[in-house]
């Protein structure tokens, strides 16, 4: 089986650098909105600083190489914190956009290589950390946009400590963060590995309410390959558990997608959206 599609953002090409050397990525020049990098099933794009630059890349990139299956989708770059070592490498349990008081919980299913935090994206770079939460400018966005496109068990955050209360970020340089990337270029590529792995879980598994539900329900057929996405993700996430379709009987098809998107949503806080 083919590999699953990687999609990868960082906001600066400092930050990518270890990454394009590591995978072989190539540039591709006919390209101008943003520096993007591929090979094989990998894509890298550099976004640029800030919310809107990352959600304009994520948004551009699906659209101009849409992913035939669900991809994982990779956020790595750098963040503040008060009091972590220097280079220290933190996946995303929780995303909170400072600027909206909106949090985002990427639902974590399978083994990290590294410690989990919470990630606070704010419009200006920090200098005093008043939480224990990390501090970057891009995550909620890349976050936001991302699950529209694939799968909350597939997209992470992945940021490398870049400064904390000893070690201001005017003394950051461009030589110094990607060296800490490339000190956890292997486990960032464990990361990838294990969310692949999930993945082919999806693309493999029996989808046996299949054939009930597109007789029961109408779906057109980018609403089927819909149905076939969200139905893997309830049988991993729910472990088997069988669908009460008594409930949606009377559902149109589109409501049935909606209903079946809420209960995968109830056995993990993947894509949900919540006041602070």
């Amino acid at each position: 089986m083919a590999e699953s599609p990687v999609y990868i953002f960082t906001a600066l090409p400092c930050e990518a650098k270890p990454l394009i050397t590591h995978f072989k990525l190539k540039k591709e020049t006919s390209i101008a909105p943003f520096a993007i990098y591929t090979r094989g099933s990998i894509v890298l794009t550099v976004s640029g600083v800030g919310k809107s630059a990352m959600a304009a890349a994520v948004a551009y990139v699906f659209a101009l190489f849409p992913a035939e299956s669900l991809a994982v989708v990779l956020n790595v770059g750098v963040a503040g914190h008060k009091d972590y070592e220097l280079g220290a490498l933190f996946a995303a349990e929780k995303i909170i956009d400072g600027d909206r008081n909106k949090s985002y919980y990427p639902a974590i299913v399978t083994d990290l290589p590294c410690l989990t935090q919470s990630i606070t994206t704010v419009s200006q770079a920090q200098l005093h950390y008043k939480t224990e939460s990390l501090y970057d400018m891009e995550a909620s966005a890349f976050y936001e946009i991302a699950v529209r496109f694939s799968s909350s068990e597939l997209i992470q955050s992945l940021k490398v400590i870049s400064d904390n209360e000893n070690n201001a970020v005017e003394q950051i340089t461009p030589a110094k963060v990607s060296a800490w990337i490339q000190e956890q270029l292997s486990e960032i590529e464990v990361c990838i590995k294990n969310l692949q792995s999930i993945n082919s879980e999806y693309n493999t598994v029996v989808l046996t309410e299949y054939p009930q539900i597109i007789q029961q329900w109408r779906f057109s057929a980018h609403e089927k390959l819909q149905l076939k996405r969200l139905l893997s993700r309830w049988k991993i996430l729910s472990k088997d558990k069988l669908l009460d379709l008594d409930q949606a009987q009377d559902f149109t098809g589109k409501q049935f997608l909606v209903y079946l998107q809420k209960m995968i949503e109830e056995q993990s806080f993947g894509g949900f959206v919540a006041k602070l």
